[in-house]
């Protein structure tokens, strides 16, 4: 066994990340695929599961956003470690004001470039006018998440760090729950009269996602802190639990997903588990799966050394947020995809040329990370 990480990263992370961002860039639309061409059980299911849920419930495809959003959150705490060790502490807490300053700046730096970023996903550079942009986005929740959670992280020790993650999940509960909306009233969780959908309506710029409400909102952004937090914590205990034994660590993060899990679908009978809502039961529910996710892989990975597998994960997690972008709309892949491919796809049957297609395009976006990897060319912000 082996517990080890390259240049102080958890490979791991980036195997997850690779793994969440592997269905956005183009597995779902190979399982899409699939299950129309051969309609099977699984092939079905797995489809179904690759669609947000309408309002309420879950799916697999809602789970991917907060888990790599718990990703980012996991690697924070190793961010900060050469700072520390130069600064000859122990703790973020600890570190001299100026270097704080400096953190903090780079921190708000990063969030301004990810909420240009998003913008220009939803296609700010079309110039279609300030009623026709769209100003949320995943990016830009990540961006903010972050930095928040960031602050919390650096001023806080982790007592208050939990007592941060406790008063925003019951805090943005009882707000959604008490504080009356107009026209609607207190405590009315749909998609027109909730109080997440008021404060969009009401102060998010430009146009909203879903007309009257946006699932990256400005309200709905402060329990997305609590999932940033929750990777913060599992590095943080990672970090500082270095000596114990795999074994015990392993028990513990298996046991924090079970309670959160738990403590999610109990909520969930008065706090519905809501993905554009962003719940204080989805952040538990969800929280706890990507708990279980990374025990996964960190076994796999960090714990027991097999790595080459992951490899194409490695690739996609190393450039997460460039084949974000790219498969979003700024890189047209399955024209390129279709332009190298396509003669030897219309030699198969009509009904499984849709399956080549995603898997071509699949494969030229690999190519692309693939050359980028290994000229070591990364989108870092």
């Amino acid at each position: 066994m082996s517990n080890t990480t390259e240049n102080g990263r958890l490979i791991s992370l980036d195997v997850l990340r690779g793994f969440v961002m592997f269905w956005i860039m183009s597995g779902e639309h190979i399982i899409h695929a699939l299950a129309k061409a051969a309609p099977i059980p699984v092939f079905i299911w797995m489809s179904s599961q690759l669609h947000h849920t309408d309002w309420n419930g879950i799916t697999f495809y809602d789970m991917i956003f907060p888990v790599f959003l718990f990703v980012a959150g996991v690697s924070m705490p190793y961010s900060f470690d050469k700072k520390m060790i130069n600064a000859g502490v122990k703790t973020p807490m600890e570190l001299p004001a100026k270097e704080k300053q400096k953190i903090y700046l780079s921190m708000l730096k990063r969030t301004c470039i990810l909420l240009f970023l998003g913008l220009v996903v939803n296609g700010l550079l079309r110039f279609d006018g300030y009623d026709q942009t769209r100003f949320a986005s995943v990016l830009g929740r990540i961006g903010l998440a972050c930095f928040f959670a960031g602050m919390i992280y650096l001023n806080f020790d982790l007592k208050k760090q939990l007592l941060w993650f406790a008063g925003i999940l019951f805090g943005y509960y009882l707000v959604l729950k008490l504080v009356p909306v107009p026209n609607f009233g207190a405590g009315i969780l749909t998609k027109e009269g909730s109080f997440t959908s008021y404060i969009d309506q009401q102060f998010l710029p430009g146009r909203l996602h879903s007309k009257v409400y946006d699932p990256e909102g400005l309200f709905s952004t402060i329990p997305a802190i609590a999932t940033a937090l929750l990777g913060v914590f599992l590095g943080t205990f990672l970090k500082h639990r270095v000596n114990d034994s795999i074994k015990s660590k392993i028990i513990i993060m298996i046991i924090s997903a079970i309670v959160l899990i738990g403590i999610g679908m109990i909520w969930n009978y008065d706090f519905p588990i809501n993905k554009r809502l962003w719940s204080s039961s989805f952040v538990c529910y969800v929280g706890g799966f990507s708990i279980l996710l990374f025990t996964f892989f960190y076994l796999i990975i960090d714990v027991l050394g097999f790595r080459e597998w992951a490899f194409p994960l490695i690739i996609i997690g190393s450039n997460s947020i460039l084949i974000y972008m790219a498969s979003e709309g700024l890189v047209n892949f399955g024209y390129t995809a279709t332009f190298v491919f396509g003669g030897i796809i219309k030699l198969f049957p009509v009904l499984w040329q849709p399956v080549f297609t995603a898997l071509s395009v699949t494969l030229i976006q690999l190519l692309l990370l693939y050359f980028l990897y290994k000229r070591r060319w990364f989108l870092k912000i």
